[in-house]
């Protein structure tokens, strides 16, 4: 088992009145938030540096056009 890294804080969420589908759902947008599912999808293989370089101007490159159609509007 991995131990957490110092200053981590375990995401909680507290039930109210038997409301559980609630607060499942605060509890999914709040680890959706902290960045933790594309993380994990990120280190589920080793992608050469080449590749990641490559990725990452892609994002740039969709980003920017996302920015783009905004401000046109």
């Amino acid at each position: 088992m991995e131990k957490r890294r110092e200053g981590e804080k375990l995401t909680k969420v507290v039930v109210r009145n038997g409301n559980i589908d609630g607060a499942l759902k605060k509890f999914k947008q709040k680890v959706a938030k902290s960045g933790l599912p594309s993380e994990v999808k990120k280190r589920e293989a080793y992608s050469k540096p080449g590749i990641q370089r490559r990725e990452a101007k892609k994002a740039g490159i969709k980003n920017a056009r996302k920015r783009n159609a905004r401000e046109r509007d």
